[in-house]
């Protein structure tokens, strides 16, 4: 689909350059689907996990993305832009909106009605992979890193590895039961305590580029998210969002230049974040009625009633009832407090589920919820491409943040993680 579009692009620009006045500007690709992996990067990634004292560059080698991959951070963690830029543009006028979760709870389909994928349509995959039986059975996981994909409305669409994953975990522990992914700036950990604070530095990192972050759970009873994001907005602290970083120096950074990006930071008058929205999937039919869903709505609001992200909902409550001038305390999801959406268990009939919704029909309405939302905006307009060499910038610093790396020593203190 990609060579399509910069086929038609070329042919459009010398057409207008045959006419009168200057071409216009080619039309932004979009990221249909993810293309499928070669046999030589299966090949590479399986020399990587094999047994024995393999070559330090071989296995490096072995954690680049391969030819074809959408990842914007690979399983080494590293970040990747040089197959993302080209589809991106200088258009200011996108949205950012990212998930993240434990696997199975429905990630991918939510992202795909997002990007408008209509599952009838012959032919077509979807932009994001989807769960499989054999990969459920298999108990292994389908996203990697991080995923991207652009849809036609400039949404940027941003699809995380699953969180608390016993696959993920098993991918990256050495045999010494070591990590085999450097997540703290090149700083040996073991595996249990690396796989730990991925999911951390990737929340940290998701607010703090994001206009929107999914966080989703499965059912109603699971709160590990919750407890996530907490220390998420504990962390967090020194994260510019990606407007505050000047273009020239958001790649291609390295330990060194702590002092200078002391100077090119610049303080923002708030601090930047995400706007967070709760998702609870595969709710049982006796979890959807009103009832249950306000006492978990409350249950939401108190939890985070303290934290940033219960702060920020409470000022930009305050400023849209100041300038409406009526009290709007309560939104379209009813409740005081970060936002939350529920999705029921997805069957094949959903018709005695009528009096609450169907699931196609509540996904419809997610849809439509995240797309309205009122959310923050950067700092100071930026475009597609800034965003992007931007974010990459704050990766390193992510990474290398001394309150993560603090809270780290003190996980290790603790004697729950293996030394």
């Amino acid at each position: 689909m990609a060579a399509a579009t910069s086929s038609s692009s070329s042919s459009s620009s010398s057409a207008a350059a045959a006419g009168s006045g200057p071409p216009p500007p080619p039309p932004p690709k979009i990221l249909l689907a993810k293309p499928g992996s070669g046999p030589v990067g299966s090949t590479v990634a399986k020399f990587s996990r094999s047994g024995g004292g393999e070559d330090e560059s071989v296995v490096l080698r072995s954690r680049l993305p391969p030819v074809g991959s959408l990842n914007l951070l690979s399983d080494s963690w590293d970040f990747h832009t040089d197959r993302i830029l080209p589809f991106l543009t200088e258009n200011t006028d996108f949205t950012v909106i990212s998930i993240i979760g434990p696997t199975s709870v429905g990630k991918s389909t939510i992202l795909n009605e997002l990007y408008g994928f209509n599952e009838s349509s012959p032919g077509m995959l979807p932009p994001f992979t989807m769960q499989s039986e054999e990969t459920r059975a298999l108990a292994r996981h389908c996203t990697t890193g991080i995923e991207l994909r652009i849809s036609a409305e400039r949404l940027i669409l941003l699809d995380t590895q699953p969180l608390f994953s016993p696959s993920i975990l098993a991918e990256m522990i050495r045999p010494d039961g070591s990590s085999s992914v450097s997540v703290l700036n090149g700083e040996s950990l073991s595996a249990d305590l690396a796989h730990e604070l991925m999911g951390i530095q990737l929340g940290v990192f998701l607010v703090s580029i994001s206009h929107v972050l999914l966080v989703v759970s499965e059912g109603v009873h699971d709160i590990n998210m919750w407890h996530l994001m907490l220390t998420v907005d504990l962390l967090k602290h020194g994260i510019p969002d990606p407007s505050l970083l000047t273009a020239s120096h958001s790649h291609g950074s390295n330990p060194g230049q702590d002092k200078e990006n002391k100077d090119i930071l610049q303080e923002p008058a708030e601090e930047f974040l995400a706007s967070p929205l709760f998702i609870h999937t595969k709710l049982r039919d006796q979890y959807l009625s009103p009832r249950s869903i306000t006492q978990l709505r409350q249950a939401l609001s108190q939890y985070f009633s303290s934290s940033s992200f219960g702060v920020k909902f409470q000022n930009t409550m305050r400023k849209h009832s100041d300038s409406s001038g009526s009290d709007t305390r309560t939104d379209d999801l009813g409740s005081e407090g970060p936002k939350l959406f529920v999705l029921p268990n997805k069957s094949e009939d959903d018709s005695q589920r009528a009096q609450y919704g169907s699931y196609i029909s509540m996904l419809e309405q997610l849809r439509n919820q995240i797309l309205s939302m009122n959310c923050q905006p950067f700092a100071k307009t930026v475009s597609e491409r800034d965003w992007l060499r931007n974010s990459a910038r704050i990766w390193e610093l992510v990474k290398r943040s001394p309150v993560i790396a603090e809270y780290s020593r003190t996980l290790q203190s603790s004697g729950l993680f293996r030394r």
